[in-house]
């Protein structure tokens, strides 16, 4: 069984089986939140991929700044539907954002007029620019998100390239197809007679930042010469 895309997938799959084996890709850490034991012997049907996106917050965080550098004040966007992992995200935007001397201002959402209540929230408080925290239910609202930044003129940050491919700002994340390749890897191997248990968990060590160079210029923005060079691409 693939359990992959969140951590209340892999979740749900767990505590439906614990004989089929079981290939979860979670942003989260998986020993945190109970699908293994740890990651060397993850101890259960459970094994897979950790795209680490709650531990490239600083880094994420630090780009956009350096993107705006003027930036003082940074908008959070964060999921509460996604209970625990929410809080997690959220206690590590707070202290990379206070490493880097920001402030933050929380703006929650989890359906779709939400989102739009959120950005409405954040017109009235004109911040410098925007983290959308990684998880699922923004993926899959890529293009609302997308579309109200740009709509809103605020330079936003995402967790992968699938944002910037729709036009946001800039995305710094696990390279998804590389961990997707991973599972399909582990899934072979199981087929084949391996268990769980003797695959360790693999931790993403693909990372990829993704500049809207098109996004930046509507935005006003000029890409330092820096993130040119630190981007994997550049998207014209």
């Amino acid at each position: 069984m693939i359990a992959a895309g969140n951590l209340a997938s892999a979740l749900a799959a767990k505590a439906t089986t614990t004989t089929i084996p079981i290939v979860f890709a979670v942003g989260e850490d998986p020993v945190r939140f109970g699908l293994v034991v740890n990651l060397a012997r993850p101890g259960s049907n459970l094994t897979g991929i950790n795209f680490l996106n709650v531990d490239v917050t600083t880094k994420r965080l630090d780009l956009l700044r350096e993107l705006v550098p003027g930036a003082t004040r940074v908008a959070v966007l964060i999921n509460p539907a996604n209970g625990p992992v929410a809080e997690l995200a959220l206690r590590h935007v707070a202290e990379a954002a206070r490493a880097l001397g920001l402030q933050i201002q929380v703006l929650n959402a989890s359906t779709n007029r939400e989102i739009d209540a959120a950005f409405a929230a954040l017109a009235g408080a004109r911040p410098d620019g925007l983290f959308v925290s990684g998880d699922a239910l923004f993926t899959a609202r890529r293009v609302q998100l997308t579309t109200a930044a740009a709509r809103h003129a605020v330079p936003a940050a995402y967790s992968q390239r699938a944002f910037t491919e729709v036009g946001g700002l800039m995305s710094y994340g696990g390279n998804v197809p590389d961990a997707y390749r991973q599972v399909g890897i582990y899934v072979g191997r199981i087929l084949k007679g391996a268990k769980p248990t003797d695959l360790p968990v693999v931790q993403a060590s693909k990372f990829e930042l993704v500049i809207n160079a098109q996004t930046a210029r509507t935005l006003g923005l000029t890409v330092p010469p820096s993130l040119l060079a630190l981007a994997d691409e550049v998207i014209e």
